[in-house]
C-alpha cells in the first residue's frame, strides 16, 4: 500500500528556524529540545537530522517540529535534505525516542528552577502557570517556540525560550512587551520577567 504523506512548512521570527509540520501529533506531551548532537543521542530523528551537518538545533512540540540552521546556512539547499528525514521517519512509523520510549530521558540541570518558588506565594505562581500554560505557550508555539516557567522570586518570573525562540532576535522584544506585559497585567504582584 503506497501511503502519501505531505510535510508543511512555515518561517518563524528566527530566520535560522523553520518550522515543520507533519500533519501528525509529535510529542503527546511536552515538549523536547535538542541544541547537540549529545542531547540527539535519545532520539533517532533528531540524531539523523544533526547528523546533516547543518543543523544546530532541533525541537519537538505537539503537532510540529522546529529545525534551526547554522550561520550562513541557505535554507533552500537544507529544507529539502530536512523534509526527507522527517517524511522517511513518519512514514516509516519509527519511534520518536530511543527504546521506543522518552523515559530514559533525564532531564539536564539547565531546565531546573533558576529561582526558588517561596510557598507563601502558591497562589500567585499558580496564576503565572495558568497564564503561560493557557494564553502564552500557544502563542508561542504559533512561532515554533515553547516557554518554560523558571520561577519567581522577588516580584520577576524566570522564563527559558526554547525552540525557534531562543536565540530568536525578537524573543527579548517578545519576552518584554508581550509576555510581560500580558503577565504584569493579570498578575500585579510580578514587576518584571526575565530570560532564564
Amino acid at each position: 500500500m503506497l501511503m502519501i504523506m505531505f510535510i508543511e512548512t512555515e518561517t518563524t521570527p528566527n530566520p535560522a528556524t523553520l518550522k515543520f509540520l507533519p500533519g501528525r501529533q509529535v510529542m503527546a506531551v511536552g515538549t523536547r529540545e535538542f541544541t547537540d548532537d549529545e542531547a540527539a543521542a535519545a532520539s533517532p530523528l533528531a540524531e539523523a537530522l544533526f547528523s546533516l551537518g547543518d543543523v544546530t538545533g532541533v525541537f519537538y512540540g505537539r503537532e510540529f517540529i522546529s529545525v534551526t540552521a547554522g550561520p550562513g546556512v541557505e535554507w533552500s539547499q537544507l529544507k529539502p535534505q530536512v523534509v526527507a528525514m522527517l517524511l522517511d521517519h513518519f512514514i516509516s512509523e519509527a519511534p520518536l525516542f530511543a527504546g521506543a520510549s522518552a523515559a530514559g530521558i533525564t532531564v539536564p540541570a539547565e531546565d531546573q528552577p533558576v529561582a526558588g518558588d517561596d510557598p507563601a506565594h502558591a497562589d500567585i505562581i499558580d496564576q503565572i502557570k495558568d497564564l503561560i500554560e493557557t494564553r502564552i505557550r500557544p502563542a508561542v508555539a504559533n512561532d515554533g517556540g515553547d516557554v518554560a516557567y523558571r520561577g519567581f522570586r522577588e516580584g520577576i518570573v524566570y522564563l527559558q525560550m526554547q525552540g525557534a525562540c531562543s536565540g530568536c532576535p525578537s524573543s527579548a522584544a517578545t519576552l518584554k512587551n508581550g509576555i510581560e506585559s500580558l503577565i504584569k497585567y493579570y498578575v500585579p504582584e510580578v514587576v518584571e520577567v526575565r530570560a532564564a
